[in-house]
């Protein structure tokens, strides 16, 4: 069966169904129509009728587009597709079950988390802007000190306070003991774990905290009227920095976070000591960060190794 055969009767009317009592869109209509091709193409050559396909049938469609190079989100928007005809085709009394349901497309990739080369998070960690707001200036370097050398997330960093206390303790919030060289913070699911304070990050801090005054907000950052700074405002600021200190890329808080725990893995190769810094409950979320030093590792030999520089039959 080619594109331009006809599709099967039962089609034809779902196609009609939701062109006009669920009013698609032209595009989404025809979408829809090329993928109904595309079973009863399957569906064909298989030798079975469209609405007598089984889930194996199904398994072994999904098999043939990923074998074709057919990406894993593509394959999903064709199985739901798919599956809104069946359960159509069910509530009509036109089959028994739906051979789609519980079929599921092959598992797309994770993407690998962003992270800064070394020098590039040096550099913004090292930024000192010129003619700069004296106040700003220390604040924002003690937040890039914060989320780069503890790995924080941003969540983490604005709910943190200058000093524990039991407003601190009772709001769930995290506090700085700049004097010990500890943040304590509330990760995910309430869980408060502490980290070490680096040289840098307690310089940084030490002079915020001399800049930032008595205002009333406990919260370590605050905005210029004295209030808790914002997540969406450390990201807006975080993106100016970055671009001012010539990073090419705009760096949001979390890739600071994934910076942090792939250079200390690099360095250290230690996984349960960076799943403990990052408080992840599992050790498998931490494991992403071996694939970021494996890419770094696999970089450095391209560049650096002899034998990978050599020419094919050189």
């Amino acid at each position: 069966m080619t594109a331009t055969t006809p599709l099967p009767p039962e089609a034809q009317r779902y196609l009609e169904h939701v062109r006009v009592e669920k009013r698609l869109a032209a595009r989404t209509h025809a979408l829809y129509s090329l993928d109904l091709e595309r079973l009863a193409r399957m569906a064909a050559e298989a030798n079975v009728p469209l609405l007598a396909l089984q889930p194996a049938h199904i398994r072994r469609f999904v098999a043939q587009m990923h074998g074709a190079g057919r990406s894993s989100r593509g394959i999903a928007l064709i199985l739901s597709g798919w599956r809104g005809f069946f359960t159509w085709a069910g509530r009509q009394g036109l089959l028994a079950i739906n051979p789609v349901q519980g079929v599921r497309g092959p598992k797309a990739a994770k993407p690998l988390p962003k992270a800064l080369g070394v020098d590039d998070a040096v550099r913004l960690a090292d930024y000192q802007a010129r003619q700069a707001d004296p106040w700003l200036e220390a604040r924002d370097a003690a937040m890039v000190e914060l989320l780069y050398g503890c790995g924080l997330r941003v969540g983490e960093l604005v709910g943190l306070d200058c000093r524990a206390g039991p407003e601190a303790a009772h709001q769930g919030r995290g506090w700085l003991d700049l004097q010990a060289g500890e943040v304590h913070v509330v990760g995910k699911g309430s869980k408060r774990r502490s980290l070490p304070l680096g040289t840098a990050a307690r310089q940084a801090l030490a002079a915020w905290l001399a800049l930032r005054g008595p205002l009333g907000s406990p919260a370590l950052f605050i905005g210029q009227r004295g209030t808790r700074l914002s997540a969406q405002s450390v990201w807006k600021r975080l993106r100016q920095r970055s671009g001012a200190a010539g990073l090419t890329t705009p760096v949001h808080p979390h890739m600071l976070r994934h910076s942090f725990a792939s250079h200390l893995l690099q360095s250290s190769g230690d996984l349960r000591a960076v799943q403990e810094l990052l408080g992840h409950a599992q050790i498998a979320t931490t494991q992403v960060y071996t694939r970021l030093d494996f890419q770094h590792l696999a970089k450095v030999y391209d560049q650096a190794h002899p034998r990978a520089r050599k020419k094919p039959g050189g």
